[in-house]
């Protein structure tokens, strides 16, 4: 009788005993959901957006189909991504070819700033090109295009803003990178600045473009590893820690 009590009684104890599980739920595109015990010790779901870096470093960004056109991706990511405009870098080439300079962008290969102009005059915006200093950019309030000398090419960037002495750009190359301002202040190309305003006639848009509380850049490690590198403690509080840990209690005397 008690073999036959005990049997049921066992299969009930060890039955508590299995952690319950839930069947996979069909998840929206994109989406992730994380069990909130494994990191927050609850029990309720927390969806999470899951994307590929690639995704978030050319984000806003129209990337420069050649090696010779970051001048048409730079100007095409202010116009789509700043004003609104719905045209694309093929566009742009195209445009600039027949409003620009064109025998000397062949023969460059490569557009210039005027090339610029003309076309976004087209399009009824109005540009213009500045001299500027850093102190200038910390109160620019919009994005512009600046030309920058790195590793001996001239390149076009889209500046986006400075924050906390870095400065956040826009590459078509080579997505979103950030660089200390020394840094750009000497890749800057003779403190060259491109201005490109919203058509009179077009309706505001929010620019996406502008800095977040959510960036993502490339920073160089140097830039960070120094102010993150811990700093070894004091030899007498280093070997107190070390017999304290293993050994009990032990304190030193300071001088």
């Amino acid at each position: 009788m008690w073999m036959l009590f005990l049997g049921p009684l066992a299969t009930l104890i060890a039955g508590s005993a299995v952690v319950s599980q839930n069947e996979p739920v069909e998840q929206p595109p994109e989406q992730l959901m994380l069990p909130m015990q494994v990191v927050a010790g609850g029990s309720a779901g927390e969806p999470v957006r899951i994307k590929p870096l690639s995704e978030f470093k050319y984000q806003h960004i129209v990337r420069q189909a050649y090696d010779y056109s970051c001048g048409s991706a730079a100007l095409t990511t202010v116009l789509r991504y700043h004003l609104g405009y719905d045209v694309t870098e093929q566009q742009a080439m195209e445009g600039m070819l027949a409003f620009g300079e064109r025998d000397k962008i062949v023969e460059r290969r490569g557009f210039s700033l005027l090339d610029m102009k003309r076309y976004a005059a087209s399009l009824g915006s109005n540009s213009a090109g500045f001299k500027a200093e850093i102190s200038d950019l910390r109160k620019l309030d919009q994005p512009a295009i600046v030309p920058i000398d790195f590793a001996g090419f001239k390149h076009f960037v889209v500046f986006r803003g400075i924050r906390d002495e870095k400065v956040f750009l826009a590459d078509p190359s080579a997505g979103h990178i950030v660089f200390s301002v020394s840094e750009f202040e000497a890749l800057w190309d003779r403190n060259t600045l491109f201005l490109i305003y919203p058509a009179k006639d077009r309706p505001p848009v929010a620019s996406q473009l502008a800095l977040s509380d959510r960036e993502l850049g490339v920073i160089d490690p140097d830039l960070v590893r120094e102010p993150a590198r811990l700093r070894p403690p004091e030899r007498n509080e280093a070997l107190e820690r070390a017999v304290q840990t293993g050994l009990g209690n032990l304190f030193f005397r300071r001088p």
